[in-house]
């Protein structure tokens, strides 16, 4: 079974930068993509970055060119790099993987909160 431990959140002021990390233990299957998504209070989960197993990436319309995420050259780890962060962004922010299979592990959660 895989694990995913998140961690990096935190408190920042707007404008500030976070960096997420997330790394994966367990019976670790072969990671075909691996993504961060968030979920504010009251609103869905939504895509915020994800990366394939070839390093092509995909982000949330709303990342502007803000975030940046990178994949551990051991694909057991990956990061998200936060820059220019707004309130808006406030939000529990949840690391996944997928298997070629289609299986999907979610980690826990961390939370990140913006002040203005």
């Amino acid at each position: 079974q895989v694990q995913l431990v998140e961690s990096g959140g935190g408190l920042v002021q707007a404008g500030g930068s976070l960096r997420l990390s997330c790394a994966a233990s367990g019976s670790i299957f072969r990671i075909n993509t691996m993504g961060w998504y968030r979920q504010a209070p009251g609103k869905q989960r939504e895509l915020v970055a994800v990366i394939s197993s070839g390093g092509r990436t995909n982000y949330g319309e709303f990342v502007k060119g803000r975030f940046t995420i990178f994949r551990g050259n051991d694909a057991k780890t990956g990061s998200l790099q936060m820059n220019s962060l707004k309130p808006e962004d406030t939000a529990v922010y949840y690391c996944n993987v997928v298997s070629p299979s289609g299986l999907i592990v979610w980690g826990q959660g961390t939370q990140v909160t913006v002040s203005s």
